[in-house]
């Protein structure tokens, strides 16, 4: 489905304090960064392969701080004597998310193996997030894989953290390089839930159309980042369908080619455009996106080749044109410096 692109939008995490907002705001543009692309790309929707930079150690020598301060309600289970209080901190440990978007530090830790899974509804104390988060304050109710609240960096952060936790647990949640927590959960309890592998395929069909539709819909919204994340869930549970998977997985990798690059991941749009051209070679705008990606990269050649391509198919695309332009225009620029370069190494 095609859309226009919109740029990048910030969250709006307005604390009390301007310093506070702004230190967080740096944290988290930290962990997810954000690189503006010029406007004119028309992709259709989008899909996430964005990686965060790896989780930076939380300083050992930081302050360690009461590990129940700040929880209200239910004060008779907070309450510890300094002895467990002493039991509790040496018990503290650092659990670093893979995707390196998070560490998270256990300050008690829970009880049983399970963890929450796909379904599980969660009831979870939350403290701490910034104002304009989206994300609740205090007791509330949260179900890993549905809601609105997942659609906004800080409901990632939480969702993942929370399909790391076992019942009991409290923790705070640090984004990379920060010693000073973004927010506090305490999961008390949750329902069982299901890892994707146990689903039905026409259960996984359903989950993964539910989620394009959320996504292509925050796309439209100029969400590009909420809408990455929602097509990146459903790209991971059909993925996990036998070969060759829907048709709706070629949808798929071209909204992802279309996100990484309005987000600035040229490389990552490349790759995906190449899964795409894989099922159907002719693909239009997988042509036009990893052309669009190769002269951000700078092979101008492959950038060149691509979007001939859809010229010679569409030679009205007025897209490809301008982006060919571009491409030779970039082209001549390299030739020059490369030829005053010779000229100073042999005069």
């Amino acid at each position: 489905m095609e859309t226009s692109l919109i740029s990048p939008m910030k969250e709006n995490n307005t604390a009390q304090p301007q310093q506070r907002e702004e230190n967080t705001q740096q944290n988290l543009n930290a962990a997810f960064p954000i690189k503006q692309q010029s406007p004119g790309l028309l992709p259709e929707a989008l899909e996430v392969g964005v990686k965060p930079d790896p989780a930076s150690q939380i300083l050992a020598t930081q302050e360690i701080e009461n590990p129940v301060a700040g929880f209200e309600g239910d004060s008779d289970k907070f309450h510890i004597s300094t002895d467990e209080m002493a039991e509790h901190l040496q018990a503290s440990d650092l659990w670093y998310c893979p995707d390196g978007s998070f560490v998270k530090k256990i300050i008690v830790h829970g009880h049983g193996l399970d963890k929450p899974k796909l379904g599980s509804k969660c009831r979870v104390l939350a403290l701490g997030f910034p104002f304009g988060s989206g994300m609740p304050e205090g007791w509330t109710e949260l179900t890993i894989g549905t809601g609105q609240w997942r659609e906004k960096t800080w409901g990632e952060l939480t969702e993942k953290c929370l399909e790391s936790m076992r019942q009991g647990e409290e923790a705070k949640i640090h984004l990379p390089g920060s010693s000073t927590p973004l927010a506090k959960l305490r999961l008390d309890s949750f329902t069982n839930g299901r890892d994707s592998w146990e689903l039905e395929a026409v259960e996984k069909e359903a989950l993964a159309k539910e989620e394009h539709r959320r996504g292509t819909e925050l796309f439209r919204a100029g969400n590009p980042q909420g809408a990455a994340r929602c097509y990146g869930r459903a790209l991971r549970l059909l993925l996990t369908l036998p070969p060759p998977g829907p048709p709706e997985r070629t949808i798929l990798h071209a909204n992802l080619a279309a996100c990484q690059l309005l987000l600035g991941y040229p490389q990552l749009a490349a790759q995906s455009c190449d899964r795409v051209l894989e099922r159907e070679p002719g693909h239009l705008k997988a042509l036009y996106r990893r052309g669009v990606a190769q002269a951000a990269l700078g092979d101008l050649d492959k950038a060149t080749a691509d979007l001939k391509k859809v010229l010679a198919v569409d030679p009205k695309n007025r897209a490809a044109k301008e982006e060919l332009g571009k491409v030779v225009i970039q082209g001549k620029i390299q030739d020059a410096g490369l030829a005053r370069g010779l000229r100073k190494m042999f005069s």
